[in-house]
């Protein structure tokens, strides 16, 4: 499978369904140095008149200090028979286990020196506008006992990360 540049304002995955049914990876760093992680949450649309792709990360998770360190990322939807690449990039550390060479994963390289994988079948890589963390006191009455099960001794609040949809491959 080969990906091809695709316009990104003509770009419209239903990522509802993607990220319930596929599995996807968060990339961030360059080419010195790079990790990837499974992400489950995630939305897109448009901000500030620009397509957006708004992601979530711990900073417990290696990916972290790429995430902050770096102003691009990128989001790699995988095929859906790819759940064993998922499983490893979700329970295994970066700091631990070199999880691309684990997975076999080809990596590629967007903006920024923005690192994806040639495996996806659909790559946005993003550059930063945006940061900001979760915080508990904000959760609304009504969303308390959704939301709050998602922390304590699971870790910390996620930070939000939004990113401008610079680039946009599909297989």
């Amino acid at each position: 499978m080969k990906l091809q540049a695709v316009d990104v304002k003509t770009l419209r995955p239903e990522i509802f369904r993607v990220l319930g049914a596929q599995s996807a990876l968060l990339a961030a760093g360059d080419r010195d140095k790079c990790n990837t992680m499974t992400i489950g949450w995630g939305q897109m649309g448009e901000v500030w008149s620009r397509p957006v792709c708004t992601v979530y990360v711990r900073p417990e998770r290696y990916t972290y200090q790429f995430m902050e360190s770096k102003d691009y990322f990128s989001v790699c939807v995988l095929p859906a028979g790819a759940k064993k690449t998922a499983a490893v990039c979700g329970s295994k550390s970066g700091r631990e286990v070199n999880k691309i060479e684990a997975c076999g994963l080809t990596l590629a390289y967007g903006a920024g020196d923005t690192p994806y994988f040639e495996e996806a079948e659909l790559v946005l890589v993003c550059r930063k506008l945006y940061a900001q963390d979760l915080d508990a006191a904000c959760v609304s009455g009504a969303g308390r006992e959704a939301v709050l099960p998602f922390y304590g001794e699971k870790g910390g609040w996620h930070r939000v990360y939004m990113g401008e949809v610079v680039e946009a491959y599909q297989a």
